[in-house]
């Protein structure tokens, strides 16, 4: 009796470990549509596709397909890769992408690993905006928007940042969602993207090393913490499945 119980234990294991592989394997596309007062007319139906946390893996062509014909922008949040990636890997990730729309790069933890030069030789290669604690102004026709980039959340947001026209839409991206904890009161941004935690990657009965990816809408701001597109360590997921982000921008018309 005990042997079959050992057994049983062993297969429900193995099956878990089977799907936990396999989550970490997935294709998703988040779809959001969030509305702001403030965002210029021009960019009402502006399209973002959003995905952190690369890592390891290689973005698929079907996955790439369905958001060919519906992104303005693409933003990768920080960690496209780590140490030991193939910069073959990375490249081709990068080529596929810049394919698809203009894309902005956002500095993460891991990045770094594979050798900043090499990063920075395959951005001018293929076209890719490299954002390092600056801005990139987004015009169409006479409106503008603004997407602010910041690195390293223990210290001060540079003051550059805060030179933007509060009249004026911004996006901040940073790769730690803690980026919030040290926004001054006054800050202009109206949305902040950012990714990092994995969404816990592994949670057991809800619990996870990290809060799983979420929308927080405060009274100044709304922030997306994703859970990611690729995992570390490990290369496993269980209750904070993979993720990216189409998001369009509307305008809230104000009767």
């Amino acid at each position: 009796m005990r042997g079959i119980t050992l057994l049983l234990v062993v297969v429900a294991l193995l099956i878990l470990l089977f799907y936990m592989a396999f989550e970490a394997k997935r294709n998703r596309i988040s779809k959001q549509t969030i509305t702001f007062r403030s965002l210029p007319k021009a960019f009402n139906g502006y399209r973002l596709f959003f995905i952190s946390d690369v890592h390891r893996r290689v973005i698929p062509q079907p996955l790439l397909q369905k958001i060919a014909k519906e992104t303005d922008i693409i933003i990768i949040g920080g960690d496209l890769c780590e140490k030991r990636v193939p910069l073959a890997r990375i490249e081709t990730n990068l080529k596929h992408l810049s394919k698809i729309a203009p894309c902005l790069f956002i500095w993460g933890n891991n990045d770094e690993e594979v050798g900043v030069h090499n990063l920075r030789r395959m951005f001018k290669e293929h076209g890719i905006i490299e954002l390092n604690n600056d801005m990139e102004f987004i015009q169409k026709g006479d409106d503008e928007l603004i997407i602010a980039s910041v690195n390293d959340v223990e210290h001060d947001i540079p003051l550059e940042h805060y030179y933007i026209p509060r009249e004026t839409f911004s996006i901040l991206v940073c790769h730690f969602p803690e980026v919030t904890e040290i926004l001054k009161p006054d800050h202009p941004f109206s949305l902040i993207l950012s990714g990092h935690t994995h969404g816990g990657q592994i949670r057991l009965f809800g619990w996870g090393i990290a809060k799983k990816g979420q929308w927080i809408e405060t009274d100044s701001y709304k922030q997306l913490i994703s859970n990611g597109y690729g995992t570390t360590g490990l290369p496993l997921r269980l209750g904070a499945p993979c993720e990216t982000h189409l998001i369009t921008l509307t305008r809230e018309e104000v009767s």
